[in-house]
């Protein structure tokens, strides 16, 4: 069983080696989601929302409408954008893992880039992540599917769909501008 340390010291070596490797190639292949008009994204790059399109459908199975699918990228970037330094260091590098070719294809299993993976490769993968033996890929996944489930549950458009009528009035409170 590796110790803590070791465990560290291969997570620095994997962080360094995928920084050398982008330095080496440039920017990611693939197709990029354009960033809307907008909305100024803080934290989620253009491949980490291609990402976050992908898998986004999936794990809201139903309840996400396929116009809603951005308000929840903005949601994802909203909330990460408010926690930590250290776990937007942690999220940075799990969007890392999977934005990169090499490793989104051995650790993920997913082929073809986000944009055009198919969603049953996405819940395969998703699926994987969730019940894996490694506690590293269980907490990934429980990373995602937090953020992901956290940002179209808290958004008001989705609450009339699942029942909720909002937040009760708090009274002597005046509503901001």
């Amino acid at each position: 069983m590796p110790t803590r340390r070791q465990f560290l010291k291969v997570g620095v070596a994997g962080a360094l080696a995928l920084g050398a490797v982008r330095v080496a190639y440039g920017p990611f292949s693939g197709r990029d989601v354009p960033p809307p008009d907008d909305y100024p994204f803080i934290f989620l790059t253009p491949t980490d929302r291609a990402i976050i399109t992908a898998v986004a459908p999936v794990i809201l199975d139903g309840a996400l409408a396929a116009h809603a699918v951005e308000q929840v990228v903005r949601g994802v970037d909203v909330a990460i954008a408010g926690l930590p330094p250290q776990v937007q260091d942690e999220v940075a590098q799990l969007f890392a893992l999977l934005g990169f070719p090499v490793t989104r294809r051995l650790a993920a299993g997913v082929w073809s880039n986000w944009q055009e993976a198919r969603p049953q490769d996405v819940a395969a993968f998703l699926q994987r992540w969730r019940f894996s033996s490694i506690a590293m890929l269980r907490s990934a996944y429980q990373a995602l599917h937090r953020l992901v489930a956290a940002s179209w549950y808290g958004n008001p458009a989705s609450w009339q769909s699942i029942g909720y009528p909002g937040p009760p009035a708090l009274a002597g409170l005046r509503p901001v501008p």
